[in-house]
């Protein structure tokens, strides 16, 4: 059963995993999987706002490939601190919902900025500002998200199907958005400079909106099958975190999946400027990949219930290793859409396999900051590796370099498995231990 009690006053919970009822299960999956495709849609670094973006920082201020990578180097600070914001969820109780709290507060708050920024006329620096105070008052919703879902892969012994739901949803949305943006930013560029933000604003503040009010609702099969694990003493807690081991292998996995040096700018750049892809086929071009991790996602959910997740880590990463290659073997923006397909399906069972890793790793009352502590780790490394493989693309004039980058780092996470506690990973979902 959960508590609404004061973080202070909660003492740390120690769960025994406990497998439920497939309709149980089937309810919190379709509850959570809502949340997520609500929170990709009003992200200010989500695919339908951070798309528009870029596209009107390269086309309409006309900035270079580096001055776009550096403009989301800056833009990401947030980000790069949403471990913080994972810290906060897990040790404050807002409004005495503690989740649903953060949802209904700072969801609106997203909203109302949204909305201010709408009305302001908008330069580089207005923009600057505006993505980075969003991002700000965003990470606490999706602390809030991240930690909820989490604590019940855990609690529930579920972390393997969790880790899938939470992907496929994921994914739903972001191709979604891929497509969208692309699109939206053709249409954009039609109308004047303040009038396109002004559009763009104000969808991401229809969609806070409803996330503030999606808060309202309380199931019981996700809120009375969650207890809360807190201890209340943010020093004790923070270095328990330290002190818990198996997060390590599993952050430093996280981060060279996620590293990919010239996978965003580069990427965009060599598709546009090579291969004279249009806005919206950019767009395409990352949806195509987006969807297909999803069959690969949905594999994963039927595995993690028969394989030991150790199993499903190498022969992931094993898949995984070669996936950029293909762009090294195209010519035309045709291929390049064929070739996102191959792409996508060989990186779905290795992303499952680290997130279920992660979530199985995160320390008990300690899931929202372990999660945000891995979107730090990602933002941090992506922005950077972005930087990196501009720097490569501009550099060597052509993409190939970043494959090779790409693959050569993919490549280390091989001996980086070999790290990980095997009591961590010796198990399938139903028999996780605790760690």
């Amino acid at each position: 059963m959960t508590s609404e009690k004061s973080g202070a006053t909660i003492a740390t919970v120690t769960v025994a995993p406990v497998d439920l009822s497939a309709s149980e299960r089937q309810n919190i999956f379709v509850y959570l999987g809502a949340l997520i495709v609500l929170l990709a849609f009003g992200s200010p670094s989500g695919g339908l706002i951070d798309i528009p973006i870029s596209f009107f920082l390269k086309n309409r201020l006309h900035l270079t490939a580096h001055e776009v990578a550096t403009f989301r180097l800056i833009v990401a600070i947030p980000l790069y601190l949403a471990f913080v914001f994972g810290f906060i969820r897990d040790m404050w109780n807002p409004l005495e919902m503690r989740d649903r709290g953060f949802m209904l507060l700072f969801g609106g708050i997203t909203a109302l900025l949204y909305i201010c920024f709408a009305v302001t006329p908008m330069s580089y620096m207005t923009l600057l500002i505006a993505v980075v105070l969003l991002t700000a008052s965003f990470l606490f919703v999706s602390s809030a998200q991240n930690g909820l879902t989490s604590m019940i892969g855990q609690q529930h012994a579920m972390t393997g199907q969790v880790s899938a739901v939470w992907n496929v949803f994921l994914s739903i949305p972001t191709v979604a958005a891929l497509l969208i943006g692309g699109a939206l930013s053709g249409v954009l560029e039609e109308e004047n400079p303040d009038q396109a933000v002004r559009i763009l604003f104000l969808a991401g503040a229809s969609v806070m909106t409803a996330i503030a009010l999606y808060a309202l609702w309380k199931p019981r099969d996700v809120f009375d099958n969650v207890s809360v694990e807190a201890d209340g003493h943010p020093m004790k807690d923070l270095m328990r975190l330290v002190r818990h081991r198996p997060i390590y292998p599993a952050l430093l996995i996280w981060l060279l999946w996620n590293f990919a040096p010239g996978s965003t700018t580069p990427l965009q750049y060599h598709l546009q400027n090579t291969l004279h892809a249009t806005d919206a086929q950019w767009g395409q071009w990352n949806a195509i990949f987006a969807a297909s991790f999803i069959p690969t996602f949905i594999v994963y959910g039927l595995l993690c219930r028969r394989l030991a997740l150790k199993t499903l880590l190498w022969w992931g990463t094993a898949l995984a290793v070669p996936q950029m290659v293909p762009l090294l073997f195209i010519d035309t923006m045709t291929q390049a859409l064929i070739a996102a397909v191959p792409i996508g399906l060989m990186g779905g069972l290795a992303t499952g396999a680290y997130l279920d890793l992660i979530i199985r790793s995160c320390p008990r009352g300690l899931q929202g900051t372990t999660l945000m502590l891995s979107n730090s780790l990602y933002f941090v490394v992506v922005r950077f590796g972005d930087v990196l493989g501009t720097h490569l693309y501009d550099r060597y004039g052509g993409f190939a370099v970043c494959v090779i980058a790409i693959t050569i780092v993919y490549a280390l996470i091989l001996p980086a498995l070999l790290l990980v506690p095997n009591e961590a990973v010796a198990t399938a979902d139903g028999q996780m231990p605790l760690v």
